[in-house]
């Protein structure tokens, strides 16, 4: 295969792990396609040029052109993600007031929610207040700021000084990493604040992450994996992992 055929298929690899999950690592994709960092770098920056993705620190995520809707990257391991958000709302009651932020699996987890009555629901996902705010019995409150178009969610100074207007009896937080040493790591730094905020307004938090965000390490540290929180993921998860956090204090829930 010549040197141009090989870059032609890298890139449209590169583009495809980049519609499975909304986001791609250097570091990630240089491991996956065998090529050095450099190589990856200067592939992420001439896709960027033609508009096809924007470039972040570490890596690239999807441009609003390039994906067919804002939650597009929901359905990636929607199985796997149904069963932790079927098993989360299996330990929430009626009448709790709850902080979500957005993700993948806080959407199914919203999902899920719906079937319970008299929720209160404080959320920065545009998506998710749309699909848990059809039912009558569950009262929403999105928070205002700066909009992300491209994943629908909301953030920003706005947002953090309403968010701290309130207080709730847990946090359900969709994240890209979970690991014992690393801890709690997102993708999106400009949630960070207010994820946190979140954590601290409320009386516990359940961290929502399928099987593969286990072990693994995203762009931004949220905080450390603390005793007493809880972390639902599916039974696939790294066993050894699983193993360190529960030695770590931290609750983690198998869903099957």
């Amino acid at each position: 295969m010549s040197e141009g055929s090989k870059l032609s298929e890298r890139r449209k690899c590169i583009m495809e792990l980049l519609a499975q999950d909304g986001h791609v690592r250097v570091s990630d994709l240089s491991c996956t396609l065998g090529v050095s960092e450099v190589t990856i770098r200067n592939d992420l920056e001439a896709l960027s040029n033609e508009g096809m993705l924007e470039r972040v620190p570490g890596g690239a995520v999807q441009t609003a052109g390039t994906a067919s809707e804002p939650i597009r990257h929901y359905w990636r391991l929607a199985p796997e993600k149904r069963a932790v958000a079927d098993l989360a709302a299996s330990i929430i009651f009626p009448e709790e007031t709850l902080m979500i932020n957005s993700g993948s699996t806080t959407f199914f987890a919203a999902s899920a929610l719906a079937r319970i009555p008299g929720l209160k629901i404080v959320t920065n996902s545009i998506a998710i207040a749309s699909e848990i705010g059809k039912q009558s019995s569950i009262r929403v409150t999105l928070l205002g700021g700066e909009v992300n178009s491209q994943f629908s969610f909301t953030y920003g100074d706005d947002a953090l000084a309403q968010l701290h207007k309130y207080r709730a009896d847990r946090a359900i937080l969709s994240i890209d990493g979970v690991d014992p040493v690393a801890g709690l790591t997102t993708y999106h730094s400009e949630e960070i604040e207010l994820n946190r905020l979140m954590i601290e307004r409320s009386g516990s938090t359940i961290i929502v992450a399928d099987s593969t965000k286990i072990g693994r390490e995203s762009f931004s540290r949220l905080c450390a994996c603390t005793p007493g929180m809880k972390v639902i993921t599916n039974k696939n998860a790294d066993a050894a992992v699983v193993a360190r956090l529960r030695r770590a204090g931290v609750d983690v829930m198998l869903a099957g």
